[in-house]
């Protein structure tokens, strides 16, 4: 608005006072820049590395294939995980477990205690996973005999989880993590499994 417009609009004071509001306006804006800016410099630099989870031990104390084709399956594992960052910490707020044979789910989904993970801090669970009389597809059911003959399956262990990052005071919006752990098992004649070593899991975030 020029002066003369101000002049024909109420004289000086309203001028003034609109001229006032403008500068403030613009002073609130770019400090708003500044701060997001500063927050996005300190996010590039800091550049937070995914947790790293690995699965330590499966003990499976129950599986059996009955027809049809329903898979009952009991097993607990232990899971740990540890954040890699120096200066970044972990707000899990959602982590859910499960076993999944070939692409598909034989488990329900149990939740894993949520919480804070700090610089370098390793957290470790040790949940227990049911399956009770899971439908199965036909060729899934014929693969499950089939590795039990060869003596050895391969069973994934999957985490569906949301996460915050941390960086001093501020904290991000919510993130979506993968994991994924594959356990290789021996199986015996008498249909007992044996877990075989520690494995390092694949993360998304």
């Amino acid at each position: 608005m020029s002066g003369k417009d101000c002049g024909n609009h109420g004289g000086y004071w309203p001028c003034k006072r609109h001229k006032v509001f403008r500068r403030l306006f613009a002073c609130f804006l770019c400090l708003i820049i500044v701060v997001l800016f500063a927050i996005l410099v300190i996010w590039l630099v800091l550049r937070p590395s995914k947790p790293r989870f690995n699965l330590q031990d499966a003990t499976v104390t129950n599986f059996n294939l009955a027809a049809p084709n329903l898979l009952s399956f009991t097993v607990q594992i232990t899971i740990g995980s540890r954040n890699p960052n120096d200066r970044i910490g972990i707000y899990y707020d959602r982590l859910d477990v499960y076993a999944d044979y070939k692409g598909q789910q034989i488990t329900a989904a149990t939740a894993l205690p949520t919480g804070y993970q700090g610089h370098d801090d390793f957290s470790v669970w040790s949940p227990y996973l049911y399956g009770n009389n899971v439908p199965l597809a036909q060729y899934l059911a014929v693969a499950v005999d089939q590795d039990e003959s060869a003596g050895f399956i391969l069973i994934y262990f999957k985490i569906d989880g949301r996460l915050r990052w941390k960086v001093g005071t501020w904290i991000s919006g919510n993130y979506h993590i993968d994991v994924n752990c594959p356990a290789f098992f021996t199986v015996n004649s008498t249909k007992e499994f044996q877990f075989q070593k520690t494995t390092s899991c694949s993360v998304d975030v």
